[in-house]
């Protein structure tokens, strides 16, 4: 049964704004500005604006459908999904806000930054903690903000009772295709993650919730030091470099070859490592990046895990 949404205001699903007009079928271009907040030691940066170097809103730099538009611009024929989402609710772990702290600070080296918009997309720091499960047969994540908010989860869907099957019992399920959901606090799907099915390297395709395709990740090679090459449009717009052979930290560069992020893979103990195959990452984004290439960063420690984990299980 398809569900009705009615007309009101929502928080706007692009981390743009603070609320965006949802007319009963679509996204409006009519925006309201976010309630301005109060930060540490007085003063207020209405919208959740990035303090991080006194920039201006993380993500403000380029929209999914063009380059930057301003606060009243029209975003004719943008879609992001519904308000409720496509599956409401949160994915949890059992990390609290102290623990993700140390995560950041202690275990991945990344000392704490000006606060962002509080969103997916407006935060200078990510941190993607993979839910624990003794049976993995889908993947789950927690997205954090650098202070042990949640922000967003990411799920794996589609995966049917063979797959499943296959994925408890071989190591066959490294070939086939996984999709996964980016969806932030409230629910709503932000980005859809596919990796076909390969042989040996793999790619991840982003997209809107709509379909519309974001980028492609792709993986460049198999052994030595695994890099992949951030695509849009059928042009190589950045990178995503292995800075050892045991893809433990990487690297993300832009066209020019500058690092703008890095995602460092955190060690979460002996115990957890030996009996589960959660992994946990945190990812540091420089600077504010345009789009489609921030959209891809954020992917990042997705593609690296749904990429690397399953061909662990195998050839890899």
């Amino acid at each position: 049964m398809t569900q009705t949404v009615p007309p009101g205001w929502y928080a706007d699903p692009s981390g743009q704004h603070g609320s965006r007009w949802w007319d009963g079928n679509q996204w409006t271009e009519h925006i309201q500005p976010a309630a301005p907040q109060a930060q540490p030691g007085g003063g207020g940066h209405p919208g959740g604006v990035a303090q991080y170097g006194e920039a201006a809103q993380y993500g403000g730099a380029g929209q999914y459908g063009g380059s930057g538009q301003g606060q009243g611009a029209a975003v004719p024929g943008q879609t992001w999904g519904t308000p409720l989402g496509v599956q409401p609710g949160a994915v949890h772990t059992n990390y609290n806000a102290e623990q993700v702290q140390r995560q950041v600070q202690e275990q991945a080296g990344v000392q704490p930054a000006g606060s962002g918009g509080g969103t997916l997309f407006s935060e200078p720091v990510l941190v993607v903690n993979q839910k624990t499960k003794i049976i993995e047969v889908t993947n789950e994540y927690a997205v954090f903000d650098q202070g042990g908010r949640q922000i967003g989860s990411v799920v794996e869907v589609g995966q049917g009772a063979l797959k499943k099957a296959a994925r408890v019992l071989t190591s066959w399920d490294q070939y086939f295709s996984h999709r996964l959901e980016v969806r932030d606090a409230a629910g709503t799907v932000q980005l859809r993650l596919h990796r076909p099915a390969k042989v040996l390297k793999s790619k991840v395709i982003v997209s809107l919730p709509d379909g519309a395709e974001i980028g492609v990740i792709a993986q460049q090679n198999v052994f030595g030091r695994i890099r992949f090459d951030l695509q849009a449009g059928g042009t190589t717009i950045g990178a995503i470099k292995a800075e050892n052979w045991r893809a433990w930290n990487f690297s993300i560069v832009d066209h020019a070859d500058v690092e703008v992020a890095r995602v460092t893979k955190t060690w979460e103990g002996l115990m957890r490592t030996m009996f589960t195959t959660a992994d946990n990452y945190v990812v540091q984004i420089h600077r504010p990046l345009p789009q489609p290439l921030h959209s891809l960063v954020v992917a990042a420690a997705l593609t690296i895990d749904t990429a690397l984990k399953q061909d662990s299980r195998g050839l890899g």
